[in-house]
Protein backbone atom coordinates (compact mmCIF):
# COMPACT_ATOMS: atom_id res chain seq x y z
CA UNK A 1 0.00 0.00 0.00
CA UNK A 2 1.35 3.47 -0.97
CA UNK A 3 2.22 5.76 2.03
CA UNK A 4 0.29 8.55 2.70
CA UNK A 5 1.63 12.12 1.77
CA UNK A 6 3.36 13.47 5.31
CA UNK A 7 2.14 17.03 5.91
CA UNK A 8 4.71 19.78 7.31
CA UNK A 9 2.48 22.60 9.14
CA UNK A 10 3.97 25.98 9.58
CA UNK A 11 1.48 27.96 11.46
CA UNK A 12 3.56 31.21 12.40
CA UNK A 13 2.00 33.06 15.32
CA UNK A 14 1.27 37.09 14.23
CA UNK A 15 2.13 37.31 11.18
CA UNK A 16 0.37 39.38 8.81
CA UNK A 17 0.50 38.88 5.14
CA UNK A 18 0.99 42.85 4.27
CA UNK A 19 4.57 42.72 5.97
CA UNK A 20 5.80 39.77 3.20
CA UNK A 21 7.68 40.34 0.67
CA UNK A 22 5.92 37.67 -0.90
CA UNK A 23 2.80 39.42 -0.71
CA UNK A 24 4.50 42.66 -2.52
CA UNK A 25 5.41 44.23 1.03
CA UNK A 26 8.47 46.75 -0.17
CA UNK A 27 10.61 45.63 2.25
CA UNK A 28 12.37 42.19 1.89
CA UNK A 29 11.10 39.98 4.64
CA UNK A 30 10.83 36.53 3.44
CA UNK A 31 12.54 36.06 -0.08
CA UNK A 32 12.97 32.16 1.26
CA UNK A 33 8.88 31.83 1.81
CA UNK A 34 9.30 33.54 -1.37
CA UNK A 35 11.14 31.22 -3.15
CA UNK A 36 9.04 28.78 -1.69
CA UNK A 37 5.63 30.04 -3.21
CA UNK A 38 7.06 30.12 -6.62
CA UNK A 39 6.46 26.32 -6.53
CA UNK A 40 3.37 26.86 -4.87
CA UNK A 41 -0.03 27.94 -4.57
CA UNK A 42 -0.07 31.37 -2.67
CA UNK A 43 -3.49 32.69 -1.55
CA UNK A 44 -3.72 36.51 -2.25
CA UNK A 45 -7.03 37.29 0.09
CA UNK A 46 -7.01 34.93 3.24
CA UNK A 47 -8.66 36.27 6.61
CA UNK A 48 -8.82 34.83 9.96
CA UNK A 49 -12.26 36.05 11.18
CA UNK A 50 -12.14 35.11 14.94
CA UNK A 51 -8.63 36.31 16.89
CA UNK A 52 -6.75 35.48 18.51
CA UNK A 53 -4.39 32.12 19.14
CA UNK A 54 -6.78 30.10 20.82
CA UNK A 55 -9.68 30.67 18.53
CA UNK A 56 -7.67 31.07 15.36
CA UNK A 57 -6.00 27.96 15.72
CA UNK A 58 -8.89 26.06 16.58
CA UNK A 59 -10.88 27.43 13.36
CA UNK A 60 -7.38 26.05 11.77
CA UNK A 61 -6.93 22.66 12.92
CA UNK A 62 -10.58 21.58 13.37
CA UNK A 63 -12.19 23.22 10.03
CA UNK A 64 -14.98 25.54 12.20
CA UNK A 65 -15.83 29.01 12.76
CA UNK A 66 -16.09 29.93 16.16
CA UNK A 67 -19.87 28.78 16.24
CA UNK A 68 -18.46 25.36 15.30
CA UNK A 69 -15.55 25.24 17.44
CA UNK A 70 -17.10 27.36 20.37
CA UNK A 71 -14.02 29.25 21.31
CA UNK A 72 -13.39 32.71 20.54
CA UNK A 73 -11.30 33.77 23.55
CA UNK A 74 -7.71 33.90 24.01
CA UNK A 75 -7.89 32.30 27.06
CA UNK A 76 -10.33 29.86 26.78
CA UNK A 77 -12.16 28.25 29.48
CA UNK A 78 -11.90 24.39 29.48
CA UNK A 79 -11.10 22.52 26.56
CA UNK A 80 -11.81 22.34 23.45
CA UNK A 81 -15.17 20.86 23.36
CA UNK A 82 -15.89 17.06 21.78
CA UNK A 83 -18.53 18.01 19.35
CA UNK A 84 -15.49 18.82 16.90
CA UNK A 85 -12.61 16.29 15.59
CA UNK A 86 -9.38 18.56 15.14
CA UNK A 87 -6.52 17.69 12.28
CA UNK A 88 -3.89 15.84 14.83
CA UNK A 89 -6.87 13.78 16.15
CA UNK A 90 -8.20 12.70 12.16
CA UNK A 91 -4.77 11.93 10.79
CA UNK A 92 -3.55 10.03 13.88
CA UNK A 93 -6.87 7.84 13.12
CA UNK A 94 -5.79 7.41 9.50
CA UNK A 95 -2.41 6.04 11.07
CA UNK A 96 0.06 9.13 10.62
CA UNK A 97 2.78 9.78 13.34
CA UNK A 98 1.35 13.48 15.05
CA UNK A 99 3.77 15.99 16.53
CA UNK A 100 3.01 19.09 17.72
CA UNK A 101 6.00 21.99 18.44
CA UNK A 102 5.39 25.54 20.59
CA UNK A 103 2.00 24.83 21.45
CA UNK A 104 1.52 22.64 24.51
CA UNK A 105 -1.11 22.83 26.71
CA UNK A 106 -3.38 25.21 24.80
CA UNK A 107 -6.93 23.92 24.23
CA UNK A 108 -6.76 23.88 20.28
CA UNK A 109 -3.80 22.09 20.10
CA UNK A 110 -5.66 18.80 21.20
CA UNK A 111 -5.01 15.59 19.80
CA UNK A 112 -1.41 15.20 19.46
CA UNK A 113 0.99 12.22 19.95
CA UNK A 114 3.56 14.19 20.55
CA UNK A 115 4.34 17.67 22.28
CA UNK A 116 7.79 19.43 22.03
CA UNK A 117 8.93 22.97 23.32
CA UNK A 118 11.65 25.69 22.95
CA UNK A 119 11.97 28.73 24.23
CA UNK A 120 9.83 31.39 22.38
CA UNK A 121 9.82 34.36 24.53
CA UNK A 122 12.64 34.93 26.47
CA UNK A 123 15.96 36.93 25.28
CA UNK A 124 19.20 35.60 25.42
CA UNK A 125 22.30 36.48 27.27
CA UNK A 126 22.60 38.86 24.23
CA UNK A 127 19.56 40.67 24.68
CA UNK A 128 18.00 39.12 21.50
CA UNK A 129 15.58 36.18 21.46
CA UNK A 130 16.56 33.99 18.30
CA UNK A 131 13.26 31.96 18.66
CA UNK A 132 13.07 30.56 14.91
CA UNK A 133 16.83 29.05 15.82
CA UNK A 134 15.91 27.44 19.01
CA UNK A 135 12.61 26.06 17.21
CA UNK A 136 14.99 24.54 14.62
CA UNK A 137 16.81 22.55 17.11
CA UNK A 138 13.47 20.85 18.28
CA UNK A 139 12.34 20.57 14.84
CA UNK A 140 15.15 19.64 12.09
CA UNK A 141 15.46 15.99 14.57
CA UNK A 142 11.91 15.42 14.80
CA UNK A 143 11.37 16.00 11.29
CA UNK A 144 14.24 13.62 10.34
CA UNK A 145 12.82 10.87 12.94
CA UNK A 146 9.59 11.08 11.76
CA UNK A 147 11.04 11.08 8.21
CA UNK A 148 12.83 7.53 8.97
CA UNK A 149 8.70 5.89 10.15
CA UNK A 150 7.10 3.84 7.63
CA UNK A 151 4.16 5.79 8.57
CA UNK A 152 3.50 9.06 7.21
CA UNK A 153 3.53 11.97 9.81
CA UNK A 154 2.00 15.17 10.42
CA UNK A 155 4.33 17.57 12.02
CA UNK A 156 3.17 20.90 13.51
CA UNK A 157 5.39 24.14 13.92
CA UNK A 158 4.38 27.44 15.58
CA UNK A 159 6.58 30.10 14.65
CA UNK A 160 6.63 32.98 17.51
CA UNK A 161 9.27 35.57 16.17
CA UNK A 162 6.71 38.49 14.81
CA UNK A 163 4.96 37.67 17.74
CA UNK A 164 6.03 40.51 20.87
CA UNK A 165 8.55 40.84 22.23
CA UNK A 166 10.34 41.31 19.33
CA UNK A 167 14.13 40.66 19.11
CA UNK A 168 15.44 39.20 16.01
CA UNK A 169 19.40 38.89 16.64
CA UNK A 170 22.00 40.74 14.68
CA UNK A 171 21.80 41.67 11.73
CA UNK A 172 18.20 41.51 11.57
CA UNK A 173 17.33 44.19 14.40
CA UNK A 174 19.03 46.64 11.97
CA UNK A 175 18.32 45.45 8.56
CA UNK A 176 15.40 47.67 7.90
CA UNK A 177 16.31 50.73 10.10
CA UNK A 178 19.44 52.86 10.09
CA UNK A 179 18.12 56.13 11.82
CA UNK A 180 18.60 57.54 15.65
CA UNK A 181 15.98 55.36 17.66
CA UNK A 182 16.29 58.11 20.47
CA UNK A 183 15.65 60.79 18.70
CA UNK A 184 14.25 63.17 21.74
CA UNK A 185 12.42 65.06 19.46
CA UNK A 186 10.81 62.28 17.90
CA UNK A 187 7.25 61.74 19.77
CA UNK A 188 5.88 58.84 17.65
CA UNK A 189 5.78 56.30 20.95
CA UNK A 190 4.46 58.82 23.69
CA UNK A 191 1.17 57.64 23.63
CA UNK A 192 2.02 53.90 23.88
CA UNK A 193 4.39 54.69 26.82
CA UNK A 194 1.63 56.43 28.92
CA UNK A 195 -0.61 53.24 28.09
CA UNK A 196 -0.47 51.72 31.41
CA UNK A 197 -1.80 48.17 30.39
CA UNK A 198 0.80 47.75 27.97
CA UNK A 199 3.79 49.84 29.06
CA UNK A 200 5.98 48.23 31.45
CA UNK A 201 5.41 44.87 29.18
CA UNK A 202 6.33 47.17 25.67
CA UNK A 203 9.22 48.75 27.79
CA UNK A 204 10.67 45.13 29.28
CA UNK A 205 12.15 44.80 25.79
CA UNK A 206 12.37 47.97 24.11
CA UNK A 207 15.66 49.24 24.27
CA UNK A 208 15.41 52.01 26.83
CA UNK A 209 15.40 55.35 25.50
CA UNK A 210 13.69 54.36 22.27
CA UNK A 211 11.25 57.17 21.28
CA UNK A 212 10.96 56.12 17.18
CA UNK A 213 7.92 54.15 16.62
CA UNK A 214 9.19 53.04 13.25
CA UNK A 215 12.44 51.37 15.03
CA UNK A 216 10.31 48.95 16.86
CA UNK A 217 8.06 48.20 13.44
CA UNK A 218 11.44 47.13 11.48
CA UNK A 219 11.79 45.06 14.74
CA UNK A 220 8.80 43.45 13.78
CA UNK A 221 9.87 43.18 9.78
CA UNK A 222 13.58 41.93 11.03
CA UNK A 223 12.20 39.60 13.54
CA UNK A 224 10.05 37.84 10.03
CA UNK A 225 13.28 37.83 7.67
CA UNK A 226 15.28 36.24 10.50
CA UNK A 227 12.71 33.63 10.84
CA UNK A 228 12.45 33.41 6.91
CA UNK A 229 15.83 32.56 6.95
CA UNK A 230 15.31 30.22 9.22
CA UNK A 231 12.76 28.26 7.82
CA UNK A 232 14.83 27.92 4.62
CA UNK A 233 16.80 25.52 7.18
CA UNK A 234 13.34 23.55 7.32
CA UNK A 235 13.01 23.26 3.60
CA UNK A 236 16.37 22.01 3.33
CA UNK A 237 16.19 19.50 5.67
CA UNK A 238 12.75 18.13 3.83
CA UNK A 239 14.75 17.93 0.55
CA UNK A 240 18.05 16.59 1.92
CA UNK A 241 15.72 13.83 3.54
CA UNK A 242 14.38 13.29 -0.10
CA UNK A 243 10.73 13.84 1.43
CA UNK A 244 9.94 16.75 -0.82
CA UNK A 245 7.75 15.01 -3.44
CA UNK A 246 5.46 13.26 -0.60
CA UNK A 247 5.69 16.09 1.46
CA UNK A 248 2.38 18.74 1.75
CA UNK A 249 3.95 21.95 3.92
CA UNK A 250 1.51 24.64 4.46
CA UNK A 251 2.53 28.21 5.24
CA UNK A 252 0.10 30.63 7.48
CA UNK A 253 -0.62 31.97 10.40
CA UNK A 254 -3.23 32.36 13.05
CA UNK A 255 -3.82 36.51 12.96
CA UNK A 256 -2.07 39.48 12.29
CA UNK A 257 -0.47 41.84 14.16
CA UNK A 258 -0.81 45.66 14.87
CA UNK A 259 2.27 47.69 14.98
CA UNK A 260 2.35 51.50 15.68
CA UNK A 261 -1.71 51.82 14.69
CA UNK A 262 -5.40 52.25 15.91
CA UNK A 263 -3.41 53.11 19.59
CA UNK A 264 -3.38 48.97 19.92
CA UNK A 265 0.53 48.99 20.17
CA UNK A 266 2.53 46.02 19.24
CA UNK A 267 -0.11 43.58 19.53
CA UNK A 268 -3.16 41.67 17.77
CA UNK A 269 -6.23 43.31 19.21
CA UNK A 270 -8.72 45.60 17.50
CA UNK A 271 -10.49 44.10 14.19
CA UNK A 272 -9.16 46.53 12.01
CA UNK A 273 -7.09 44.51 8.69
CA UNK A 274 -3.54 44.59 9.92
CA UNK A 275 -4.79 41.48 12.89
CA UNK A 276 -7.52 39.62 10.13
CA UNK A 277 -4.76 39.33 7.22
CA UNK A 278 -3.03 36.33 7.20
CA UNK A 279 -1.05 34.53 4.68
CA UNK A 280 -1.71 30.82 2.71
CA UNK A 281 0.83 28.99 0.96
CA UNK A 282 0.45 25.64 -0.01
CA UNK A 283 3.34 23.42 -2.03
CA UNK A 284 2.97 20.00 -2.53
CA UNK A 285 5.41 18.60 -5.88
CA UNK A 286 3.58 16.98 -8.60
CA UNK A 287 0.30 17.58 -6.76
CA UNK A 288 -0.01 21.04 -6.73
CA UNK A 289 0.38 23.78 -9.55
CA UNK A 290 3.61 26.17 -9.33
CA UNK A 291 3.56 29.62 -9.17
CA UNK A 292 -0.26 29.84 -8.74
CA UNK A 293 -1.58 32.83 -7.26
CA UNK A 294 -5.18 33.11 -6.42
CA UNK A 295 -7.40 36.05 -5.53
CA UNK A 296 -10.50 34.39 -4.30
CA UNK A 297 -11.54 35.19 -0.65
CA UNK A 298 -10.37 32.69 1.61
CA UNK A 299 -10.82 32.23 5.44
CA UNK A 300 -8.89 30.29 8.28
CA UNK A 301 -11.65 27.72 8.75
CA UNK A 302 -10.53 26.22 5.09
CA UNK A 303 -7.02 24.87 5.91
CA UNK A 304 -8.49 21.70 7.65
CA UNK A 305 -10.90 20.68 4.64
CA UNK A 306 -7.97 21.70 1.82
CA UNK A 307 -5.45 19.38 3.77
CA UNK A 308 -7.95 16.33 3.70
CA UNK A 309 -9.27 16.87 0.73
CA UNK A 310 -5.32 16.91 -0.86
CA UNK A 311 -4.48 13.68 1.38
CA UNK A 312 -7.81 11.95 0.41
CA UNK A 313 -9.21 11.56 3.06
CA UNK A 314 -13.07 11.69 4.12
CA UNK A 315 -14.13 13.66 7.38
CA UNK A 316 -16.01 11.08 9.86
CA UNK A 317 -17.73 13.63 11.35
CA UNK A 318 -19.05 14.60 7.68
CA UNK A 319 -19.32 18.18 8.07
CA UNK A 320 -16.95 21.57 7.94
CA UNK A 321 -17.71 25.11 8.10
CA UNK A 322 -14.85 25.83 5.72
CA UNK A 323 -14.50 24.24 2.39
CA UNK A 324 -11.68 22.91 0.58
CA UNK A 325 -9.64 25.06 -1.70
CA UNK A 326 -9.16 22.47 -3.60
CA UNK A 327 -11.48 23.77 -6.23
CA UNK A 328 -9.98 27.38 -6.65
CA UNK A 329 -6.48 25.35 -6.94
CA UNK A 330 -7.42 23.32 -10.17
CA UNK A 331 -9.60 26.50 -11.31
CA UNK A 332 -13.24 25.11 -10.98
CA UNK A 333 -14.39 28.26 -9.15
CA UNK A 334 -18.23 27.12 -9.83
CA UNK A 335 -17.46 24.10 -7.04
CA UNK A 336 -16.83 26.72 -4.58
CA UNK A 337 -18.91 29.00 -2.53
CA UNK A 338 -17.51 32.35 -2.24
CA UNK A 339 -17.90 34.10 0.85
CA UNK A 340 -17.25 37.89 0.15
CA UNK A 341 -18.90 38.56 3.66
CA UNK A 342 -18.29 37.49 7.25
CA UNK A 343 -18.58 37.52 10.82
CA UNK A 344 -15.47 38.74 12.97
CA UNK A 345 -14.69 38.31 16.82
CA UNK A 346 -12.09 39.38 19.28
CA UNK A 347 -12.09 38.24 22.35
CA UNK A 348 -8.16 39.23 23.42
CA UNK A 349 -7.86 42.51 25.48
CA UNK A 350 -11.36 43.52 24.67
CA UNK A 351 -14.31 41.95 23.83
CA UNK A 352 -16.02 43.00 20.08
CA UNK A 353 -17.14 41.57 17.21
CA UNK A 354 -18.54 43.06 13.63
CA UNK A 355 -19.26 42.17 10.13
CA UNK A 356 -16.80 42.80 7.14
CA UNK A 357 -17.95 42.80 3.25
CA UNK A 358 -15.42 43.98 0.66
CA UNK A 359 -16.19 47.77 1.27
CA UNK A 360 -17.51 47.91 4.73
CA UNK A 361 -16.14 46.99 8.30
CA UNK A 362 -18.52 47.01 10.84
CA UNK A 363 -16.90 46.39 14.95
CA UNK A 364 -19.54 46.97 17.74
CA UNK A 365 -18.26 46.56 21.43
CA UNK A 366 -19.99 43.99 23.45
CA UNK A 367 -18.50 46.20 26.48
CA UNK A 368 -16.27 49.28 27.02
CA UNK A 369 -13.12 48.82 26.32
CA UNK A 370 -9.97 49.99 27.91
CA UNK A 371 -9.01 52.20 24.61
CA UNK A 372 -11.85 54.14 25.24
CA UNK A 373 -12.57 53.33 21.67
CA UNK A 374 -16.57 54.58 20.41
CA UNK A 375 -19.00 51.62 21.27
CA UNK A 376 -19.90 51.25 17.00
CA UNK A 377 -16.97 51.86 14.56
CA UNK A 378 -17.49 51.57 10.82
CA UNK A 379 -15.28 52.06 8.04
CA UNK A 380 -15.20 52.48 4.47
CA UNK A 381 -12.50 49.30 3.22
CA UNK A 382 -12.22 51.29 -0.14
CA UNK A 383 -11.84 54.96 0.09
CA UNK A 384 -10.09 54.00 3.81
CA UNK A 385 -8.00 51.05 3.36
CA UNK A 386 -6.15 52.22 6.60
CA UNK A 387 -9.45 52.61 8.84
CA UNK A 388 -8.60 55.76 10.23
CA UNK A 389 -11.61 57.69 9.77
CA UNK A 390 -14.51 56.30 12.15
CA UNK A 391 -18.18 57.17 9.39
CA UNK A 392 -20.49 55.38 12.39
CA UNK A 393 -22.59 58.67 12.84
CA UNK A 394 -22.10 59.74 9.18
CA UNK A 395 -23.41 56.40 7.91
CA UNK A 396 -26.14 55.55 9.91
CA UNK A 397 -27.99 53.43 7.37
CA UNK A 398 -24.78 51.70 6.85
CA UNK A 399 -24.35 50.63 10.37
CA UNK A 400 -28.03 49.39 10.41
CA UNK A 401 -27.74 47.43 7.44
CA UNK A 402 -24.51 45.48 8.69
CA UNK A 403 -25.75 45.51 11.64
CA UNK A 404 -28.92 43.34 10.70
CA UNK A 405 -26.80 41.34 8.47
CA UNK A 406 -24.75 40.36 11.35
CA UNK A 407 -27.60 39.39 13.97
CA UNK A 408 -29.04 37.26 11.54
CA UNK A 409 -25.88 35.44 10.62
CA UNK A 410 -25.57 34.70 14.37
CA UNK A 411 -29.06 33.85 14.74
CA UNK A 412 -28.68 31.07 11.89
CA UNK A 413 -25.50 29.67 13.27
CA UNK A 414 -27.14 29.55 16.79
CA UNK A 415 -29.99 27.42 15.33
CA UNK A 416 -27.09 25.35 13.21
CA UNK A 417 -25.27 24.53 16.10
CA UNK A 418 -27.51 24.71 18.89
CA UNK A 419 -25.20 26.55 21.46
CA UNK A 420 -25.50 30.72 21.84
CA UNK A 421 -22.68 32.48 20.24
CA UNK A 422 -19.74 32.15 21.87
CA UNK A 423 -18.94 35.51 21.52
CA UNK A 424 -22.07 36.48 24.48
CA UNK A 425 -20.95 33.55 26.46
CA UNK A 426 -17.46 34.23 27.24
CA UNK A 427 -17.90 36.51 30.27
CA UNK A 428 -15.03 35.35 31.83
CA UNK A 429 -12.77 36.11 28.92
CA UNK A 430 -10.14 38.53 30.73
CA UNK A 431 -9.53 35.96 33.60
CA UNK A 432 -10.11 38.28 36.55
CA UNK A 433 -13.68 36.69 37.22
CA UNK A 434 -15.43 40.10 37.40
CA UNK A 435 -17.71 39.51 34.40
CA UNK A 436 -18.50 42.18 32.11
CA UNK A 437 -16.08 45.61 32.52
CA UNK A 438 -18.65 48.48 33.22
CA UNK A 439 -16.54 51.20 31.74
CA UNK A 440 -13.36 51.64 29.95
CA UNK A 441 -12.14 53.05 33.16
CA UNK A 442 -12.65 49.97 35.25
CA UNK A 443 -11.30 47.77 31.74
CA UNK A 444 -8.26 50.68 31.45
CA UNK A 445 -7.41 49.63 35.33
CA UNK A 446 -7.77 46.22 35.18
CA UNK A 447 -5.92 44.66 32.42
CA UNK A 448 -1.81 45.13 32.79
CA UNK A 449 0.83 42.67 31.22
CA UNK A 450 3.87 43.64 33.08
CA UNK A 451 6.81 41.58 32.58
CA UNK A 452 7.71 39.17 29.23
CA UNK A 453 7.08 36.20 31.74
CA UNK A 454 3.71 37.10 32.54
CA UNK A 455 2.75 38.04 28.87
CA UNK A 456 3.75 34.31 28.43
CA UNK A 457 1.53 32.97 31.19
CA UNK A 458 -1.65 35.49 30.17
CA UNK A 459 -1.27 34.60 26.15
CA UNK A 460 -2.57 31.33 27.28
CA UNK A 461 -3.39 28.56 28.92
CA UNK A 462 -0.01 27.00 29.70
CA UNK A 463 0.40 23.73 30.78
CA UNK A 464 -0.25 22.47 34.44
Amino acid sequence: MKKRPNVLLLGIDSLRRDHMSAYGYQRLTTPHIGKFAEGGVLFENHFSPSIPTTSGYASMLTGMDCFGTDVVALRHEGPLGGHVKTLAEQLGENGYNTTCIGFTGNPSSRGFQNYLDYEAWSPDETGRAPKARNINRVAIPELKRLANEEEPFFLFLRHMDPHSPYLPPEPYDRMFYGKNEKDPSNTSLEGMYNFKPFADFLSSWIPEGVTDSQYVDAQYDGSIAYMDACIQNIFTAVEDLGIEEETLIIVTADHGETLNEHDCWYDHHGLYECTLVVPLILRYPGKLPEGKRIKEMTQIKDVMPTIMDLLELDNEDGHYDGQSLVPLIRDQQHLFNAQPEFYITECTWMRKHGWRTPEWKLIRALEPDFHFKPEVELYNLFKDPQELHNVAEEEPEVVQLLTEKMERHIAKRESETGRKNPIYTNLNWHGLGVGPFKSSEQAYESLYIGSINNAQKLQAKLKK
